[in-house]
């Protein structure tokens, strides 16, 4: 089965004030299709982690491949446009534009890339929406929706360049549990009929334990 992301011996240190190595020799991939929850203690190094496996920082030691390309060493601007095109993110606060309709907002990292036409970015939106049965509410702006709709359109936002992987960081964390409910059904589908990869930061066991697979890490090491 090929591998939608695989880490090879990653090390972080924090320089100042003193040296700190945050990660050590983290190895682990990420089978396509395939739904990880990364868990452990506050301070373990998991959001650090996320950040270095989703491109967004490159000060490490280590190689990062992505659908078996090696991405570690890039220049910034390729890493801008592999994390545009290949990285969906869902965050604990879905970072909508509150100025722009839910529709508008899904659109922005298509516009982004510029692959494909206004109306083809449209209509693709517009899929995403359908696809997480939120469309009906694709004209209202979104500061006019509920917690649990704007959650929703992030991960429809995540999905619009059709992407490797999607990371998301605590995305339930600001929910209640039948919303958390909703997002984790949302994905568990994506993995299972679109053969997206998943990989969540996540303090919530409940979710953790209907994943695939639970990463545990502890002191900055992968633990199990």
């Amino acid at each position: 089965m090929s591998k939608a992301l695989q880490a090879i011996n990653i090390n972080k240190h924090f320089r100042k004030p003193v040296d700190f190595h945050v990660l050590k020799d983290i190895s682990l991939d990420i089978d396509q299709g395939e739904f990880v929850s990364i868990m452990g203690k506050s301070g373990c190094g998991k959001s650090t982690l996320l950040y270095i496996l989703s491109t967004m920082d490159t000060d490490y030691e280590g190689e990062l491949y992505l659908n078996d390309k090696l991405i570690t060493g890039q220049t910034s601007d390729q890493l801008a446009r592999i994390r545009n095109e290949k990285i969906g993110f869902v965050f604990q606060f879905h970072y909508l534009l509150a100025e722009f309709t839910v529709l508008e907002n899904v659109m922005l990292p298509a516009k982004k890339l510029g692959r494909k036409s206004k109306e083809e970015i449209e209509h693709d939106a517009m899929t995403k929406l359908k696809l997480l049965g939120i469309d009906e509410q694709a004209l209202k702006l979104s500061s006019r929706i509920s917690g649990g709709q704007k959650q929703r359109v992030a991960i429809a936002r995540s999905l619009i360049n059709d992407p490797v992987i999607i990371m998301g960081d605590e995305p339930t964390g600001n929910l209640d549990s039948k919303n958390a409910d909703n997002v984790f059904d949302i994905f568990k589908d994506l993995t299972r009929d679109n053969g997206l990869s998943l990989l969540v930061v996540t303090h919530d066991q409940d979710f953790a334990d209907r994943t695939d697979r639970i990463i545990t890490m502890g002191d900055g090491k992968i633990l199990s």
